[in-house]
């Protein structure tokens, strides 16, 4: 049986390879409805439809590559309905330097899918 750890790290990595793939709208299903994202510039940005349309832009640019996010760990509540994800996170671009930081995601088990719920990214490099 797969572990809740587990899940959420296979969910994170399946993202990853959908934003190298650049469509926002297959994002859609690992997004709650009303997430909320803190990007490493520290904007705010309110809700799935909000959320998806921020990678749409990006996605538009012809230098972006790719964000990579990779998970160090993975707390539970007690309750086992929502979980803390940390790890650390790379953009690239063609024609400009990686961005770099650490990452904070809290993810909340619904109908028995893990969606995230909220995200904090820092640009640490």
């Amino acid at each position: 049986m797969t572990t809740p750890q587990d899940a959420i790290a296979a969910r994170r990595k399946l993202t990853n390879r959908l934003i190298a793939g650049k469509d926002a709208r297959r994002l859609a299903p690992f997004l709650a409805s009303d997430v909320k994202v803190i990007a490493g510039d520290g904007s705010l940005i309110l809700g799935a439809a909000d959320v998806l349309a921020a990678f749409a832009g990006q996605f538009a640019d012809p230098d972006f590559v790719a964000y990579v996010r990779t998970t160090t760990g993975v707390e539970l509540d007690a309750e086992g309905a929502r979980a803390a994800e940390r790890g650390t996170w790379v953009g690239t671009w063609r024609t400009a330097g990686p961005q770099s930081g650490a990452y904070l995601a809290v993810w909340r088990k619904v109908t028995g899918q893990w969606l995230i719920e909220s995200e904090l990214f820092v640009t640490l490099g």
